[in-house]
């Protein structure tokens, strides 16, 4: 209520603005208003204790009455309206306005009609329509009905799950049947969505699955999933993900999904289906009769406004379509590699030790270190234990030999001996991965620097005598102990006895009874 009266009693009776505002607790600024008013058009002691409210401010403010009234929009009007294809607020506003001023009243402006009518929305509880603009949205959730998939063998069935995805302007669907609702299929069922569409939107409108969306706070920024993210970014479309318990936000494909229950998995449910290219198929038949189904109360289909009307606006999709990825972290171990289902990926020796992130698809593994690429490699398969070992990432002396092969060093270990080379293709034939060898071999052959060749052969033939598969650690001490010596030389006194007398174990004739033989 109004507090004019009393101000202009107290300033009456001659009380201070100060003092007045802090009675009726009221501002200082209007305490001086009414006083400067007051000034401007005098009202005497005894009308001022007659006279009521309204009047009283209308001879101390006549100049407001000259301001006009602004025309009220009949928002019942507005919102019924709305619910008619092709109306707008933009339309609807215009409207107002030349009614306005054919009654000669002035009207609210755009942004101030759009404002009211969103209050008389939230006010009665209503759903604000929406109209969506071409190729700037794109919303996609899980069918809650399931598909039956049988085994051919046993006659039993599986449950498959069905994707979908709406562009809300024209209403043009997609649906694909996934084995499970886990990560890898989500993001291949987009990748195909993606493909069918032949474009992508300004925005993406996903539900809170926990592979797609980590995180949807009401005053925080929503945290994707790592791949789900990648894929946004690789289509170039924001994630902007509905609010928790907020299906209005993706209204299109909540539609989209009991529509698509009805004309597709009703439709299908007295089919068998063994295989899921099969159900896709038969799916991807019956989705295409459902776009081109004609509008009930509009001309066109929604195959006919998505081709005309929607694909021109939407983005151009990437030369290369996105490849699912997975993340993982792991340590770099002392041999400059990381292992991934259980194959060997070299990385720079400088981060042996190191904490690296790891992304892999397919195709190729990447390297990642504080969030820099550091190396990439084409993935392997087959025999486990494979490895991919760049030699610019090896330390300079694991560079010496990291060009040898098995040739070689058989090579090498003939031109010291027969003997020296039998040692070196036992020590090869002992390991599954020949690289596994080269370090030992390298090693035998480095003790011809330090005890000649010709010992070393002589070790290597002593080590041949007594061990089946004689390793470098062998044959060190053989060469340490100086046993290639010692046989040697037991080998050149047993053929000096020989030759030199050749029947030695034969006894002569006088010890059989010759002229000196005792009686």
């Amino acid at each position: 209520m109004s507090k004019e009266k009393q101000i202009l009693q107290f300033l009456q009776q001659g009380y201070s603005q100060r003092r007045i505002a802090d009675t009726l607790s009221v501002s200082r600024n209007t305490v001086a208003k009414v006083a400067k008013a007051a000034m401007e058009h005098p009202v005497s002691t005894d009308i001022l204790d007659s006279i009521d409210e309204p009047e009283l401010h209308q001879k101390l403010f006549p100049e407001e009455a000259l301001v006009p009234v602004l025309v009220t929009p009949d928002f019942d009007y507005i919102h019924k309206e709305l619910l008619k294809s092709g109306v707008t607020l933009k339309l609807l506003w215009e409207e107002y306005v030349d009614t306005c001023r054919s009654s000669g009243k002035p009207p609210y402006m755009y942004s101030q009609y759009c404002k009211l009518y969103q209050d008389y929305v939230d006010k009665n509880k209503l759903t604000m329509h929406i109209r969506h603009k071409p190729g700037e949205k794109l919303m996609v959730d899980w069918d809650g009905t399931t598909l039956p998939l049988y085994d051919k063998l046993t006659g039993k069935s599986c449950k498959v799950y069905l994707f979908v995805a709406t562009l809300p302007f024209s209403m043009y669907c997609f649906a694909k049947a996934c084995l499970t609702m886990k990560e890898e299929d989500w993001i291949n069922a987009h990748i195909s969505m993606y493909e069918y569409f032949g474009g992508a939107t300004r925005l993406l409108i996903p539900d809170n699955l926990k592979v797609g969306i980590l995180s949807n706070k009401k005053y925080e920024d929503p945290v994707a999933n790592r791949a789900y993210q990648e894929l946004a970014d690789h289509y170039q479309t924001a994630l902007l993900p509905a609010r928790v318990l907020a299906p209005r936000d993706k209204a299109a494909v909540e539609g989209t999904v009991g529509n698509l229950t009805s004309h597709i998995i009703a439709k299908l449910r007295n089919r068998q289906f063994f295989d899921i290219n099969e159900l896709n198929a038969a799916i991807c038949k019956e989705l295409d009769k459902f776009n081109r189904n004609s509008f009930q109360k509009k001309d066109g289909s929604r195959h006919s406004v998505f081709m005309e009307e929607e694909l021109p606006f939407m983005q151009p999709l990437p030369k290369y379509p996105y490849e699912f990825a997975q993340w993982k972290t792991a340590t770099v171990q002392m041999n400059y590699h990381i292992a991934i289902d259980q194959q060997n990926y070299s990385t720079p020796y400088e981060y042996v030790k190191k904490k690296v992130d790891i992304r892999y698809t397919r195709s190729i593994i990447e390297i990642f270190y504080k969030g820099t690429r550091i190396c990439s490699h084409k993935r392997l398969y087959g025999r486990r234990g494979q490895y991919s070992t760049v030699i610019d990432h090896m330390p300079a002396n694991h560079q010496l030999y990291s060009e040898w092969d098995s040739a070689r060093f058989l090579k090498w270990a003939l031109g010291i001996g027969e003997a020296t080379k039998q040692v070196v293709q036992r020590m090869f034939e002992s390991y599954r991965v020949e690289e596994q060898a080269y370090k030992g071999c390298l090693s035998l052959l480095k003790l011809a620097d330090k005890y000649t060749p010709e010992r070393l052969e002589d070790a290597c033939q002593a080590a041949l005598t007594r061990i089946p598969n004689p390793r470098y650690k062998n044959i060190r001490l053989i060469l340490e102990a100086g046993q290639d010596k010692k046989s040697l030389e037991a080998s050149k006194a047993s053929a000096k006895v020989t030759s030199s007398d050749k029947y030695a174990i034969v006894r002569g004739a006088a010890y059989y009874g010759g002229g000196n033989h005792e009686e």
